[in-house]
């Protein structure tokens, strides 16, 4: 039900398209991201080795 109250909001008073054009922005950087992680691979160097590393004096 809440949807459709939210629905019903943005038929009367639709966002600005400079709105949409940085959430369409947003969605493609995503899947840009993803599109190389998928297909090229995570690169070693940003990968965490699971311990902290603590600089001791």
């Amino acid at each position: 039900m809440h949807w459709l109250f939210r629905m019903s909001k943005w038929a009367r008073n639709p966002p600005s398209a400079g709105r949409v054009r940085l959430v369409l922005a947003v969605i493609v950087i995503c899947l840009a991201i993803y599109a190389v992680e998928r297909w090229i691979g995570w690169p070693d160097w940003l990968t965490l080795d699971g311990r902290a590393r603590f600089l001791r004096p």
